[in-house]
């Protein structure tokens, strides 16, 4: 019986120890408009982020070209609407809100403390205010 019940604690472990991660889509920042509540957020592989619809006109898409892991699909959520995304594959996603990216509405997940794509993140072709404010979000990725 004991065996049984230090099997039950190892294999539900991980579940009990992901931790869920909650962004908004916002019209207006502490000092810009048009922001992630959250532009950084570290997570472990198994974790999942929620990104809330505050403020409606706001979406969710990974960066295909360069801005993920090898591996990973497209994701691109609908505009107005919540959406979540579990990560199992480590490295650093960038992502923006597609009606927004040109005024610097982007943010960087990084999974499993995974930063072997980092070179890839910054040949991301971003536009207009996102060029300014990706940045200096990459140096403090690269700490």
């Amino acid at each position: 019986m004991k065996l049984f019940v230090i099997l039950f604690g190892l294999l539900f472990s991980h579940s009990a120890l992901a931790e869920d991660t909650t962004i908004e889509m916002l019209n207006k920042g502490e000092d810009r408009s048009m922001v992630f509540s959250k532009e950084i957020v570290m997570i472990d592989v198994g974790d999942t982020v929620f990104w809330k619809s505050v403020d409606k006109g706001h979406n969710v898409e990974f960066i295909k070209k360069g801005g993920v892991p090898e591996g990973v699909d497209k994701f691109k959520s609908k505009v107005s609407k919540d959406t979540e995304y579990t990560f199992t594959i480590p490295g650093i996603y960038a992502y923006w809100c597609t009606p927004h990216k040109s005024m610097g509405m982007i943010g960087f997940i990084i999974v499993g403390n995974d930063l072997s794509n980092l070179e890839s993140i910054k040949k991301v072709k971003f536009a207009g205010k996102s060029k300014k404010i990706a940045q200096p979000l990459i140096a403090e990725i690269e700490g």
